[in-house]
């Protein structure tokens, strides 16, 4: 379908109060779209609604019964849901030797059983709407780099749960996609790029497209896009599609190679730093941490 309009249409989004999320929000007001966010960090959620005349929902997308009862208002506040965008996401870096086991097993309730949550209580009332469901993977969908097991393990899972979930709802006139950017000029890239030099040391050994950060304008223009014609997948940049498309060759010894040459070095920086800082200090960026613990 294109052209759909999203002037009046009600969005439920996670992970709205900063990043990608905040900045889709605005552009989606600026459409006429009538929107709820939910968010752990508060202090922003309230400032970014404020802003969009949008519901603030401080919600923790791992809690069932909290994503229900978020839900609940937000049907309530914006007289029904035809949208709803599961866009909360962590990341945690670290080799899978030295990933601290509670930071995988968070990564995954927050990316994966999150996505989940969100979508799960919402599903009758955009059904109700004939409407649109999105879900946030990720360029790690298709490529996945050392020290990145948990995060790319978690979008993989959200692209398997969204392609199952897309086949169940089509015949009641509901279309589902998935959205694939790669690294975005956000809070989150920007931290872990100045605070890790295990992250950094990994991105620098990726092929050249793979390593590029982009403005978060192109992410935003590219899935607001994908809201209009109720896309089945979003790639930022498009040429992300590549990686869609040749998935299966990327993890070919040959196609490994130079990624692998580089391992021992980030192994190494990682392990030191772990020594130095402490694994979570590594593990997470700063504002993830402080979201995570309430800060």
């Amino acid at each position: 379908m294109s052209g759909w309009s999203l002037r009046d249409r009600a969005f439920l989004i996670t992970g709205g109060a900063r990043g990608i999320g905040a900045a889709t929000a605005h552009a989606l007001h600026a459409r006429g779209a009538r929107l709820a966010l939910v968010d752990l960090d508060e202090a922003a959620l309230e400032e970014t609604a404020t802003a969009l005349q949008a519901q603030a929902i401080t919600a923790d997308v791992t809690d069932l019964e909290a994503m229900q009862e978020a839900t609940e208002r937000a049907v309530a506040g914006l007289g029904g849901l035809d949208v709803v965008w599961a866009n909360a996401g962590i990341a945690t870096f670290g080799p899978i030797a030295m990933t601290d086991p509670e930071a995988f097993a968070r990564t995954v309730e927050v990316n994966l059983l999150g996505a989940f949550r969100t979508v799960r209580p919402a599903l009758a009332h955009v059904q109700a709407r004939r409407g649109y469901i999105a879900f946030t993977a990720s360029a790690a969908t298709f490529s996945h780099a050392p020290g990145m097991g948990a995060y790319a393990a978690t979008k993989a899972g959200v692209e398997a749960l969204a392609n199952a979930l897309r086949t169940e709802v089509a015949p009641s006139g509901v279309d589902v996609g998935t959205i694939h950017p790669i690294w975005i000029d956000t809070d989150m890239v920007r931290e872990a790029d100045a605070t890790a030099t295990a992250f950094r040391r990994m991105r620098e050994s990726l092929p050249g497209p793979l390593r590029t950060t982009h403005a978060v304008s192109k992410a935003v223009n590219a899935i607001v896009r994908g809201f209009e014609r109720r896309s089945r997948r979003v790639f930022v940049p498009e040429w992300v599609r590549v990686l869609h498309w040749t998935r299966a060759a990327i993890h070919t010894p040959l196609a490994e190679r130079q990624v692998v040459r580089d391992v021992p070095e980030v192994l190494a920086t990682f392990e030191r730093e772990a020594r130095e800082k402490g694994p979570d200090e590594v593990a997470w960026s700063e504002r993830t941490r402080d979201v995570l613990r309430g800060g």
